[in-house]
C-alpha cells in the first residue's frame, strides 16, 4: 500500500545524502517534498501540517546540521515521528479479567467485518483462547452463511438464529459461551452503506444489554480519508476501543493508516494484509514506520517464518545447504517453504531496501512465475532432480513440453541452479561477502 509514498521519501532522502552537509534551507526544502508525498498519499492535511511541524522543530537543530551524517539524522527523526503518529507502541486486544471477553466488530457494510471476525477468532484460537462467533448481521444476504463457512475452516462454533434480533443474538452468544466454556465472544454486527441513526441505535442497544470489553471499528484502508470520517462518526455515538484496518495490501495510497490515530485518538489494533484467514496481525507502529521508509520489516518476516514453516524440514534444508549438498529436490522444498510466508511480493516488501522498489517490480515479481518454476521441477524425474547434469537436450525438450514452458526457460532455471550451488560452495569454503545469484522468480517467459 505504501509503495508510492516509500519511493518518494527515498528519493527525497537520497537528494539530501548527495548534498553532504545540510543547511537549514536544505532541510526545509526536503520537508516540502515530504509534505507533497504525504498529501499525495491521502494523509489528512491537518495531520501533515502538525507532523512536519514536529519534524522541522527537531531537524533544524544544531545537532542535526552539524552531524557528519545529517541525512541519517533527519531520517531517524522522520521515523520517530511516524511511530509517534501511528501510536508509538503495539496496542493488543484487551482480554477481560473475568471471562468471557465480549468483542463487537462494527463498521459500514463492505469494510470486511465478517472476514475480520473470523480472522480474529483464528488468531485468538492460536493464542490458546476459546473463541465463539455470533452472527448478528441479519440484514445482509448470505452474511450468516459466509461466517459459518469461515468458522468451519478454523473450527470455531457460530451462534445464530435468523428469527432473533441482534440484541437477542448477543444475549444468546453470552449464554452459549458459558454453556460451551468459551472465553471470548466475537459478535459480527450488521453494517450500512452509510452512517445512520438506525445502525447506531441498534449497536447502542446491543452494548447496553451485553457490554463490550472491546468495540473494534473495522475500516477499509482503501477508502482513504473516508475511513477517518467514518471513525469520527462512530466514535461520537459508540465507546470504541480501537480500529481494525482491512485491505492494507491493496493499491490505495495509505493515508488512512497515517491519519486515523492522530485524528480520532483511537489505536489501530489489528491490520488485515491479505485475503487468507491467517492474514491478520497486530499493528506495530515501529515496524510500519520502517517499512514506509524502505527499511524493511525483518522481525515480522521472522515471526511469519516461525509460525508457518516446518521447523524440522527447515533445519534439514539448512544442513544440506551448509554441506553444499543441494539438489533440485531441495530447491523445490525451499520454494514450498517460502510460499508458506505468503505472496512473494509481500515477502520482498519486508526486505530492507525493497519497499520503494516494489511499485516498479510488481510486474516482475509475480507468484505465477514461481508456479512455472515448480512446473518445470515437477516435470523432471526423481533421478533428474538428484543429478541435473544428466539432463541433455532431449530431456530438456521433454521437461519443457511436460511443464508447458520452453526449453529456454528450462535452460535458464538449470543455469541459475548451478549459480546457487557455486555460491553455496563458496560460502562453505570462504568467509566474507558473496555476491548472491539472481533467483529464478521473475517471469521466465
Amino acid at each position: 500500500m505504501f509503495d508510492a509514498l516509500t519511493e518518494k521519501l527515498q528519493q527525497t532522502f537520497k537528494r539530501m545524502r548527495n548534498k553532504g552537509r545540510l543547511t537549514e534551507a536544505d532541510v526545509k526544502e526536503a520537508l516540502r517534498e515530504v509534505r507533497l508525498a504525504l498529501l499525495e498519499a491521502d494523509v489528512n492535511f491537518k495531520v501533515v501540517r502538525e507532523f512536519l511541524g514536529r519534524v522541522e522543530a527537531r531537524a533544524v537543530g544544531q545537532d542535526v546540521l552539524e552531524s557528519l551524517t545529517p541525512d541519517q539524522a533527519v531520517i531517524r527523526i522522520v521515523r520517530d515521528e511516524l511511530i509517534q503518529l501511528m501510536g508509538s507502541h503495539v496496542e493488543r486486544v484487551h482480554m477481560a479479567s473475568n471471562p468471557p471477553t465480549v468483542i463487537y466488530m462494527v463498521g459500514l457494510q463492505g469494510a470486511g467485518k465478517t472476514t475480520a471476525s473470523a480472522k480474529l477468532a483464528r488468531m485468538l484460537r492460536h493464542q490458546g483462547r476459546q473463541p465463539l462467533l455470533v452472527a448478528a448481521d441479519i440484514y445482509r444476504p448470505a452474511a450468516i452463511d459466509q461466517l459459518k463457512v469461515l468458522a468451519d475452516k478454523i473450527q470455531v462454533p457460530v451462534v445464530t438464529e435468523p428469527s432473533k434480533t441482534p440484541v437477542e443474538l448477543a444475549e444468546l452468544g453470552k449464554a452459549a459461551s458459558r454453556r460451551m466454556a468459551k472465553d471470548v465472544i466475537i459478535i459480527d454486527t450488521a453494517g450500512r452503506l452509510h452512517v445512520d441513526d438506525d445502525l447506531m441505535g441498534e449497536l447502542e442497544a446491543m452494548n447496553a444489554r451485553i457490554p463490550a470489553n472491546e468495540m473494534l471499528l473495522v475500516v477499509d484502508a482503501m477508502t482513504g480519508q473516508d475511513a477517518v470520517r467514518v471513525a469520527e462518526a462512530f466514535k461520537e455515538r459508540l465507546p470504541l476501543t480501537g480500529v481494525v484496518m482491512t485491505k492494507l495490501d491493496g493499491d490505495a495510497r495509505g493515508g488512512a493508516a497515517l491519519s486515523i490515530r492522530e485524528v480520532t485518538q483511537l489505536p489501530i489494533k489489528l491490520v488485515g494484509s491479505g485475503e487468507k484467514l491467517e492474514d491478520l496481525e497486530p499493528f506495530n507502529p515501529d515496524r510500519m514506520a520502517s517499512r514506509i521508509l524502505g527499511m524493511g520489516d525483518i522481525l515480522t518476516l521472522i515471526e511469519k517464518a516461525e509460525a508457518s514453516m516446518d521447523r524440522e524440514d527447515t533445519q534439514a534444508l539448512a544442513e544440506k545447504i551448509t554441506k553444499a549438498d543441494f539438489t533440485l529436490d531441495d530447491f523445490r522444498a525451499m520454494i514450498d517453504q517460502v510460499k508458506k510466508l505468503g505472496p512473494l511480493s509481500k515477502v520482498m516488501e519486508m526486505m530492507p531496501g525493497m519497499g520503494g522498489k516494489m511499485a516498479k517490480m510488481k510486474d516482475k515479481v509475480d507468484d505465477r512465475s514461481v508456479v512455472r518454476v515448480e512446473a518445470i521441477l515437477n516435470s523432471m524425474t526423481k533421478k533428474e532432480r538428484q543429478r541435473p547434469e544428466i539432463i541433455d537436450g532431449s530431456r530438456r525438450l521433454r521437461i519443457a513440453r511436460g511443464s508447458g514452458t520452453t526449453v529456454q526457460e528450462v535452460n535458464r532455471l538449470l543455469k541459475q541452479f548451478d549459480e546457487i550451488k557455486k555460491m553455496m560452495k563458496q560460502m562453505k569454503g570462504k568467509k566474507g561477502r558473496m555476491r548472491m545469484p539472481r533467483m529464478p522468480f521473475p517471469p521466465l517467459g
